[in-house]
């Protein structure tokens, strides 16, 4: 398994994230509940000089798993708006776009 790195490094990925997904939103990220759920999260489950927690490393893994999902979105998102197919093309259209043209038909049917 690899390392999962720093705990403030996924939360930092993490809210880089809502921030993306809010600004098409129209509203502040910090206003939404999921940057208060994480955010109320990683404070719930970091480690004191009181109390070892457990937990903490269930929830880092899940985090960066959460991370790796929401920046596979995006990224997918912006891959199909860019290279996503305009419609059917004609077949005079895509001879054209690799360089080549249909014979015509005998007659002045084409």
């Amino acid at each position: 398994m690899a390392a999962l790195g720093s705990p403030l490094r996924t939360l930092r990925g993490l809210l880089r994230e809502l921030r993306h997904a809010s600004g098409r939103a129209g509203r502040p990220y910090r206003d939404t509940p999921a940057y208060q759920h994480i955010v109320a999260a990683f404070r719930a489950h970091r480690v004191t000089s009181e109390k070892l927690c457990r937990a903490q490393q269930e929830l880092h893994f899940q985090a960066a798993t959460y991370l790796c999902l929401l920046r596979s979105a995006r990224e997918h998102a912006a891959l199909h708006r860019e290279y996503h197919g305009k419609g059917e093309r004609s077949p005079e259209e895509v001879a054209g776009l690799v360089g080549f043209r249909l014979p015509r038909q005998p007659g002045g049917k084409g």
